[in-house]
């Protein structure tokens, strides 16, 4: 049973604290369901939380636009970092789309709160900007960032590169 794998080591999660509960982060149930052939069908008919932050609200309503006609996203956006970190609390979404150059908190600063949270290791951070210099893409990585996307960039490129983080297939569009 699913119990006796998690309890083995097998299978990857951690137990509510003063409880007999057990949690399994979605992504890694996922892979585990997939990996020993079972059914994935529950897994896979609800959608994928994305959260867009940025101050350029053309570009957040093309993302939702697209993410939303792909079919597979439930999207919500914000766009300054303070109503990032409220949302990413309340919406817990499986991938953030953040812009690193904000009007009132620096994209870095967002990730460094969101990765400061364990209840939010499962998020998924890319940030996008057009600045270019590796030091400060770096800095972004080791504040918590796992993909970084240079604006401009094909809208196609972005949604393959959160298929990717969210392990699950990417488009043929994309």
């Amino acid at each position: 049973t699913i119990i006796r794998c998690f309890d083995s080591g097998q299978l990857k999660g951690f137990r509510v604290p003063g409880s007999r509960f057990r949690r399994i982060p979605r992504d890694i149930l996922y892979k585990f369901m997939k990996d020993n052939g079972i059914p994935t069908d529950a897994l896979e008919s609800g959608k994928r939380k994305a959260l867009i932050v940025d101050d350029d609200r053309e570009l957040v309503e093309l993302l939702e636009d697209v993410l939303a006609a792909d079919g597979r996203f439930e999207v919500r956006s914000v766009n300054n970092g303070f109503d990032a970190g409220m949302m990413v609390r309340d919406y817990r979404p499986d991938i953030l789309v953040l812009d690193v150059m904000l009007p009132d908190i620096n994209g870095k600063e967002v990730c460094q709160r969101v990765r400061s949270d364990s209840t939010l290791d499962d998020v998924k951070i890319i940030c996008i900007s057009g600045m270019v210099e590796q030091d400060k893409i770096a800095d972004l990585r080791a504040a918590g960032a796992n993909d970084f996307l240079q604006k401009p960039f094909e809208v196609d490129t972005l949604v393959a590169r959160i298929c990717r983080l969210l392990d699950i297939e990417v488009s043929q569009n994309a």
